[in-house]
């Protein structure tokens, strides 16, 4: 009888999409994103959502645009990232027009960050990600408000 001890090792799923060249990143991002997390989060939308706000990020702020979505299912989160090929030079923030009710941008992060229990930028060896963690019970919004 052979007698291994080594600890079993669980590895998280991880899902991912390429989105480098495509002719619409945020469309085939949203797509793989409901598909991958139908039946696995509460809030499909408002994952698809934060998906969407991070590749539309991506796509507007960086010369390149995205390369990739990964999406992790772990335990009770799912984490989502939005890789793209430029450093991480502190420009990913939260605007200070999201305060602002008649702003026409600037919210993204804002909604990220309401609907995450968190999110935050990570050098990768070929640029950057920008992460967010969400529950896949129920979002940020309806924990905040004691449902």
């Amino acid at each position: 009888m052979l007698n291994d001890s080594r600890p079993a090792v669980h590895s998280s799923p991880t899902h991912w999409v390429a989105l480098a060249g495509r002719r619409e990143p945020l469309a085939s991002a949203r797509d793989h994103a409901r598909t991958v997390l139908a039946g696995v989060v509460t809030c499909v939308d408002d994952a698809v959502l934060v998906v969407s706000e991070l590749v539309g990020n991506a796509v507007r702020h960086t010369t390149a645009g995205p390369d990739c979505l990964t999406i992790e299912i772990d335990g009770d989160q799912v984490v989502v990232a939005v890789h793209d090929p430029e450093p991480d030079d502190g420009r990913v923030h939260l605007s200070e027009t999201a305060a602002d009710p008649l702003a026409e941008s600037g919210r993204g992060l804002w909604l990220v960050q309401t609907l995450a229990r968190r999110w935050y930028v990570e050098t990768t060896a070929v640029g950057k990600a920008v992460v967010a963690v969400l529950p896949r019970r129920k979002t940020a919004v309806s924990r905040a408000a004691g449902s």
